[in-house]
């Protein structure tokens, strides 16, 4: 992230999250702090959803310089790691290639004052079309990937193709190598998700004030 004047309020906020549990967790973490424009899109999963999804909030004029933060729940991919952790990435990757985020750091930070408690893992972050098991897990990892979801990929290189604009995300860790999941909302690690995610919106808030102007 380049710059140093802060993003006016005026300039939109587009949260995007794939399912109904994590729209839910967003919208009951309230508004106070947000911006005068945001929003919070479930694009429906997958990477096609997200393009899709995208795609439209993003087209009317008024969207043209708006911030984008992918946002939900991840599979973590390295030894350690437990439901409830969170992952700010670094860059995004799917098959088309890599999308480098701004200002992983600061919302490291701003996670770890809204989270006092909760392990912040920085790194790349990994596209699929598939929910990522066993050695598959252990194959991405090999590639220097910390996590693995299946929009934020998607959701960042469709927001920044043919358009200069702020991008980012962050994840919260529901399952992980020793802590496989079969249903997200039936067992702990996914209710622990959940509380995670409902707690981070102070931390968007201030990642989208710390935004430099948009470049004209």
């Amino acid at each position: 992230m380049t710059g140093d004047r802060a993003a006016p309020s005026g300039v939109p906020l587009l949260i995007a999250c794939a399912l109904r549990i994590e729209r839910l967790a967003l919208r009951s973490g309230g508004d106070r702090g947000s911006p005068r424009a945001y929003a919070v899109l479930r694009t429906g999963m997958g990477p096609r959803a997200a393009d899709r999804a995208v795609t439209r909030a993003l087209a009317p004029t008024g969207m043209a310089g708006a911030a984008v933060l992918a946002t939900g729940f991840c599979a973590g991919l390295a030894p350690g790691m437990n439901p409830g952790d969170l992952v700010v990435a670094e860059e995004a990757r799917d098959p088309r290639g890599t999308v480098v985020c701004d200002g992983a750091p600061l919302l490291a930070e701003a996670l770890a004052r809204a989270l006092p408690g909760r392990t912040v893992h920085t790194g790349a972050l990994t596209g699929s079309d598939h929910v990522v098991r066993g050695q598959e897990r252990a194959q991405l990892r090999a590639t220097g990937a910390i996590a693995v979801d299946m929009e934020s990929a998607a959701t960042l290189w469709t927001a920044t193709s043919g358009a200069s604009r702020p991008v980012a995300a962050v994840r919260v860790i529901v399952d992980a190598p020793e802590h496989e999941l079969v249903r997200i909302g039936t067992v702990r690690g996914g209710i622990s998700a959940f509380r995670v995610l409902r707690a981070v919106l102070p931390a968007f808030y201030d990642w989208h004030r710390s935004l430099p102007l948009p470049r004209r």
